[in-house]
């Protein structure tokens, strides 16, 4: 009789680390920025900058470490980029306590939102080929990206790019971590990641006493929910869902509404599920048996909890990386989610029309009301569905009567 071998712990693990690795890696250097850029629109001293960075790390590190442990699912979580991006624009006129209250105040509605249960009984309600048009238009731009990276910096991209297609063809497993690896080898090599000046300094939270005005209220409150819930939370629980995850979404809005609520003092503004960042651990890149993925999660939360320990030094390396480097790896790395996206929502030729309008309206990213793409395409998407399938059952109705007048029995 053979005998049979369990697999290396180690072996095992590394794909699914990597892809948690590569999740953050993304997140700090595609979006961080706009974090510094509010921060210096608010007028923050250096202090209470190293605060936000700390308390947003520590939070979203904490709570999806803790979701993907007790749920054994690849739960990410990150900070809320589109508020972020609000905030750039909003703490210009917004005195910096006032927006410590309106953080509270937003969190403190998502703690509600979780407990109250409403938010899973919505996501139900999304047909599964609308939801995985949403997901497939969300993550398009970064497929393109990954080769429009060739006109911009051509080796960078090339190696990347041919390395990917080589390692999924003899090594599938370790085609993302690989191209991690060769890519950061050769901009040490090149000397394009200066880390010269690389000096870790622990971070100090710095508590900040919250004001409560109505103008705060309305002006920032409200649009950060709203914000989070339609550019964040939704995505990012259809991301789960599309990858065969079937993790209840209460608890996850209630945990990270609470991890908001507890460092919304120090600065933190909102964090959530992820939803692009997510899908590279999600999916079978991150690794084959699903079961395996939560290690992703888990390794994730490690990171932004050692990143946040070290402030802005750490932050400020990923940062540091070149535009394309992060482009291209992210691109590459969801490629596989954007191909079983895509399958999905073409799959059942009833739904495909309604699908495919939600692909393509997410796709075009559209912008109103300061709400982002993913609410709208997810908008126009059901807005197609629900006419389109009333029209079906409409003809369904049709043909039941005309086969009921039709007379029964033989021939004459």
């Amino acid at each position: 009789m053979p005998v049979v071998h369990p697999p290396s712990l180690l072996r095992d693990c590394i794909p699914a680390a990597m892809a948690g690795l590569i999740s953050v890696i993304v997140n700090y250097g595609g979006t961080f920025i706009l974090v510094f850029q509010a921060a210096q629109v608010a007028g923050l001293s250096a202090e209470l900058t190293a605060s936000w960075v700390w308390s947003v790390s520590i939070g979203v590190g904490a709570t999806g470490l803790l979701l993907s442990w007790f749920s054994r699912e690849p739960i990410i979580t990150a900070w809320s980029t589109p508020a972020a991006a609000f905030l750039v624009v909003a703490l210009a006129t917004t005195p910096y306590a006032e927006a410590v209250g309106a953080y509270v105040v937003s969190a403190a509605a998502f703690v509600l939102l979780g407990l109250s249960g409403c938010f899973d009984r919505l996501i139900r309600l999304i047909p599964g080929g609308v939801a995985a048009g949403l997901l497939a238009g969300i993550l398009l731009q970064f497929g393109i990206k990954a080769f429009s990276g060739l006109s911009v910096d051509p080796v960078l991209a090339t190696l990347l790019i041919a390395a990917y297609v080589l390692l999924r063809r003899l090594a599938p497993r370790y085609a993302v971590p690989g191209i991690l690896v060769l890519g950061l080898a050769l901009l040490l090599a090149q000397g394009r990641v200066d880390l010269d000046g690389l000096r870790l300094q622990l971070a100090a939270p710095v508590p900040t006493m919250p004001a409560f005005t109505l103008n705060a209220l309305l002006s920032v409150a409200l649009p950060l929910f709203l914000i989070t819930l339609t550019g964040q939370y939704m995505p990012g629980m259809l991301v789960l869902r599309n990858d065969g995850f079937q993790t209840a979404a209460s608890p996850i809005v209630a945990v990270t509404g609470l991890g908001s609520l507890l460092m919304a003092p120090f600065g933190s503004h909102a964090f959530n599920i992820a939803a692009i960042t997510a899908a590279i651990c999600t999916g079978r890149e991150a690794h084959e048996d699903p079961s395996r993925r939560w290690i992703a999660g888990v390794a994730a939360g490690l990171l932004y909890i050692l990143v946040g320990i070290f402030g802005v030094t750490l932050a400020a390396v990923f940062m540091a990386l070149p535009a394309t480097f992060i482009a291209t790896l992210a691109g590459l790395a969801l490629l596989g989610t954007i191909g079983t996206s895509l399958a999905g929502a073409l799959a059942e030729p009833r739904t495909r029309e309604a699908a495919l309008i939600t692909f393509l309206a997410a796709s075009a990213n559209i912008q109103l009301l300061g709400i982002g793409g993913a609410f709208w395409g997810l908008v126009i998407g059901l807005a197609a569905h629900a006419v389109l399938h009333a029209r079906l059952l409409r003809q369904g109705a049709s043909g039941a009567a005309t086969t009921a007048a039709l007379p029964t029995g033989g021939t004459r």
